[in-house]
């Protein structure tokens, strides 16, 4: 499934948010949203429609995902671990790494460059 970007992907500085508010579910779909790009990285807000995913890949840096709304899968080196709400995980650079959604849930990478 491709990733849907919402309008506007950008926040303003010292504005106070509702993150879980900040991305809405798509039907069938993986809505993304970039909150804050730089040279430091990028933090992204997601939104898996269940039985969506995202297939097996690797990344050139290290990325740590949190959970704001239910609980997704993440496969990480050929290992299944199952991330819920407010439970974070880091998948490290270069490592092969998938998402699965079992049911719908949210959340935040933070794609740390080198």
């Amino acid at each position: 499934m491709a990733i849907e970007k919402e309008k506007g992907s950008k926040i303003q500085v010292s504005q106070v948010l509702d993150l879980i508010k900040l991305v809405e579910y798509g039907q069938g779909a993986i809505v993304s949203r970039t909150l804050v790009e730089n040279e430091a990285g990028t933090v992204t807000l997601f939104a898996f429609d269940a039985d969506q995913g995202l297939n097996e890949h690797t990344a050139p840096f290290d990325a740590l995902v949190q959970v704001v709304n239910g609980e997704g899968e993440f496969i990480i080196g050929g290992k299944s671990h199952q991330v819920g709400e407010g439970q974070l995980i880091l998948m490290p650079a270069n490592v092969p790494h998938a998402v699965r959604a079992n049911r719908r849930f949210k959340m935040m990478l933070t794609m740390l460059r080198k």
